[in-house]
């Protein structure tokens, strides 16, 4: 969401809007920052980063290092330990090119122990207004391949379709040669599905996942299955898709 008074903002590869969400970080049990006037800003295209303004930050636990980290469209920020975390973020002053991070904070995502937007917990980076996941029923033919072997064979796939990306594949465990998956140590977080786990297929590393408790807007997939398209083969009606 925009406020009227603040239109989006870009520089170079910047872009930089408000949220009216409640927006919070904690450390070591305790909120650090907690705001409803945090910035979203694009520091790469492919998702936000979560901007608090100092008022809103505990500055008792940020202690200064002396050190600067330098951007070329967002200037010099000053290094902060973070409850004992060592440059754990960045605070802008007034000099910073960018107008509206002047007297913000950027805190290191992998650093805090926990992020929330209003009462819910959000992994592994911010949300970005702009994606959306659709997950539709299909009874196309799903196919899938690896070296020669039919590994699954469904018609009653759910097609994810997540915005920017290639759709994937999600399809029941009974339709999926179960005894050729090994299970992984891997773990991923996705900020619009939750904790997904892995499985290996004979060389193939973590070609296959399942998220078995999705977030909310994602529970159509909950215990399916799907396999990484790039790396095998996919018969869509009988259509092998390409890698």
């Amino acid at each position: 969401m925009v406020r009227p008074d603040m239109e989006p903002t870009t520089r170079g590869r910047v872009r930089v809007e408000t949220t009216a969400k409640r927006v919070r970080t904690y450390a070591d049990g305790r909120p650090v920052a907690d705001t409803t006037r945090a910035l979203l800003v694009w520091e790469n295209p492919h998702f936000p980063t979560y901007y608090f303004p100092l008022d809103d930050v505990e500055t008792g636990e940020l202690k200064q290092t002396g050190k600067t980290k330098h951007s070329p469209s967002r200037g010099d920020g000053a290094l902060h330990d973070v409850a004992g975390r060592p440059d754990a973020a960045l605070v802008y002053g007034d000099d910073a090119p960018l107008e509206e991070i002047r007297g913000h904070v950027r805190f290191d995502w992998d650093a805090m122990d926990a992020w929330f937007e209003e009462d819910e917990e959000v992994f592994y980076h911010a949300r970005d207004p702009y994606t959306r996941v659709d997950i539709l029923p299909s009874s196309r033919h799903i196919r899938v391949e690896i070296d020669g072997v039919t590994v699954a064979d469904s018609r009653r796939a759910r097609i994810l379709f997540e915005t920017g990306l290639r759709p994937r594949y999600y399809l029941p465990k009974t339709d999926v040669r179960l005894d050729l998956l090994t299970r992984s140590d891997t773990a991923t977080f996705c900020p619009y599905k939750g904790r997904a786990e892995y499985w290996s297929v004979g060389e193939g590393k973590d070609l296959v996942w399942s998220y078995p408790t999705p977030l909310p807007e994602s529970q159509k997939i909950a215990g399916l299955v799907s396999f990484y398209n790039e790396k095998l083969d996919i018969y869509v009606d009988g259509v092998l898709e390409e890698r």
